[in-house]
């Protein structure tokens, strides 16, 4: 447990110094006729990992933050898997009605606390302290296929050392 916050405080940081305002374990209220049309009446609320907001580009990041210690990594064929009712480790990635009204929802509860307005964006991603067997790249590129954000273990490495390069 004290590792995978450890990776989280690491992202947090990193998003800071690039502009944002982060937010961790953010419950999005779906409401029980957005359960049905999901598929899933009795889910639990939603919960994103890390909300990262930037001021300027008025946009929101919704991302799925992951050490990933205990596993083999983040796999590409999960994150390609495609589902009608939310399944598996990445249902934001690869349920598409599901992601739709969740990150619907979620801009709406953003807007209720006076968090966003009307045109803020919302950008959906993924940190992955650990990627199966050098898949990294194709996990980009899938991300970025659907304009998704992206960081490997090796960009989240770069970006600590050219941290410590400006500290130093």
């Amino acid at each position: 447990m004290m590792m995978i916050e450890k990776f989280e405080n690491i992202v947090a940081t990193l998003l800071e110094e690039e502009g944002f305002w982060v937010r961790r374990s953010f419950k999005v209220n779906v409401t029980q006729e957005e359960k049905k049309q999901i598929g899933k009446q009795s889910s639990p609320r939603p919960e994103i990992d890390m909300l990262a907001y930037h001021l300027g580009r008025n946009e929101v990041l919704a991302l799925d933050v992951k050490a990933y210690l205990d596993s083999p990594g983040a796999k590409l064929a999960q994150l390609q898997e495609v589902h009608e009712v939310p399944a598996g480790r990445f249902k934001l990635f690869t349920s598409e009605r599901y992601r739709q009204i969740v990150l619907s929802r979620l801009k709406q509860d953003l807007i209720a606390l006076g968090m966003a307005n009307a045109e803020t964006s919302v950008k959906l991603g993924m940190v992955a302290g650990k990627v199966n067997q050098g898949q990294s790249e194709a996990i980009r590129e899938h991300m970025n296929e659907r304009q998704w954000l992206f960081w490997s273990p090796d960009d989240v490495k770069a970006k600590v050392a050219a941290r410590q390069q400006r500290a130093a």
